[in-house]
């Protein structure tokens, strides 16, 4: 039974990989604009850049948002993020927040409409007895899964949030593509699923030769929800399963005036299913998870092969080189949500007969930008995204740099830029 569940949990957090042989250049198509666009309300857009004021190093994965709002986004790989503002809302201050640092407060009136270098603070704290609970490092986790209850919101959410999925053959994109969703975000109680309805997305494929692999990632934007650990504890935060996971206090960090401990978990044995190791942020004071990174054991690679391939060409040896994952929970009003998830999937593919393999490597991410407990509904079964569904298939093509509207996404680094501008220059090429 603990096997099974294993594996349905890994395949859930690395979605399903169909691979194939790419046998056409794709076609493309122009993308259409957003609907209800014209009758939106104005809006400013801000940009900005996060510098460790120490180190001078950017700050990736820092949440920014919108002081008394909901509004809110994630700081890219290179530190950078883009937010979007509506002009009637009232807000004076924007908020960055990222466990290891001071909170930053920001006046909008302070803030240019060009690119803004902003400076955070590193903050730590020594391991204070006043905070250790007597007894194992495993009783924390025992706690945290105790608490969740009165940790985690009993009450459904309407979600907005941006999604990103692309495939890389070594360094260079095959595809990419994203999409604003919307989300129902069922209770932590009880066993409603989440679910996600596309609003709009676009997508790009460079797909040229007859023996290019196809990799086709199933699940789409169901696949990062199945990251709140807290909703989908079957393998790492279960009753059952840190039973066979060995805790240890690492350090304490602070984030504004809360402290967290800093706890790494990793398998008592790496034998049979395979197992995940990492570490846990857990409020001292309420016990709530508040982020989480972890990876997939790798000791026995080609074991582990099955929990992500699907199917696959024949000829063809794939194995996992990397599985790595992260999830982050913001709190507001005494209860905490779901926030922001990504995942990283290396693998090698070696065909038979040929001497050199090939890494490909696939990432995820969602980005919450928006959350109301008001009027929220469950979606129409027609309207859902199904867990079995190829995101990409659906999509159309990158054309409109404006296309996003007054929609909040999550600023592309520059290996996506030229991802992007090198599709375009393909699609102007077609004459698309």
């Amino acid at each position: 039974m603990k096997k099974k569940i294993s594996r349905a949990f890994a395949l859930m957090l690395a979605g399903l990989f169909i691979l194939g042989v790419g046998f056409s250049t794709p076609v493309y198509a122009l993308s259409s604009a957003p609907q209800n666009e014209k009758s939106a309300p104005s809006y400013t857009t801000y940009k900005g850049r996060l510098i460790n004021n120490e180190t001078q190093e950017r700050i990736s994965y820092a949440s920014i948002f919108v002081q008394g709002q909901n509004v809110s986004t994630i700081s890219n790989s290179h530190g950078e993020f883009i937010i979007k503002i509506a002009d009637n809302s009232g807000a004076k201050n924007i908020e960055i927040s990222h466990l290891g640092f001071k909170n930053l407060v920001v006046p909008l009136s302070e803030l240019t409409h060009r690119m803004n270098t902003l400076y955070m603070v590193p903050t730590s704290v020594t391991l204070n007895q006043i905070y250790i609970t007597p007894g194992p490092v495993d009783q924390i986790i025992q706690k945290v899964i105790a608490n969740e209850d009165q940790n985690y919101s009993k009450k459904p959410s309407q979600m907005k949030g941006f999604y990103r999925e692309s495939i890389k053959k070594r360094h260079s994109y095959i595809t990419l593509a994203e999409a604003v969703v919307n989300i129902y975000k069922a209770p932590y109680t009880g066993f409603a699923d989440d679910q996600v309805r596309v609003v709009i997305g676009r997508m790009g494929n460079n797909v040229k030769s007859m023996d290019t692999l196809l990799f086709k990632l199933q699940g789409g934007p169901t696949t990062p929800l199945l990251l709140d650990l807290i909703k989908n504890p079957y393998v790492l935060l279960s009753s059952e399963m840190i039973n066979h996971y060995t805790f240890s206090l690492e350090n304490e960090v602070k984030i504004d005036n809360r402290v967290f401990y800093v706890i790494k978990f990793s398998p008592i044995s790496k034998v049979g299913t395979p197992w995940y190791s990492g570490v846990f942020y857990v409020d001292v004071k309420t016990y709530a998870l508040a982020s989480a990174q972890f990876k997939l054991d790798l000791t026995h690679p080609d074991q582990a092969a099955y929990l992500f391939i699907q199917k696959k060409p024949m000829g063809a040896r794939v194995t996992p080189i990397s599985a790595e994952y992260m999830v982050k929970y913001k709190e507001q009003n005494g209860k905490w949500y779901f926030n922001y998830a990504k995942g990283d999937v290396t693998f090698k593919v070696k065909w038979k007969k040929r001497l050199f393999a090939s890494n490909y490597s696939t990432d995820f991410e969602l980005a919450i930008t928006d959350r109301s407990e008001m009027n929220v509904m469950k979606f129409k079964p027609r309207e859902r995204f199904k867990k079995n569904e190829i995101f990409t298939e659906s999509m159309k093509a990158f054309a409109d740099e404006n296309y996003w509207g007054k929609y909040n996404i999550i600023q592309p680094d520059q290996s996506i830029e030229s991802a992007i501008k090198k599709f375009e220059r393909i699609l102007k090429r077609e004459g698309k």
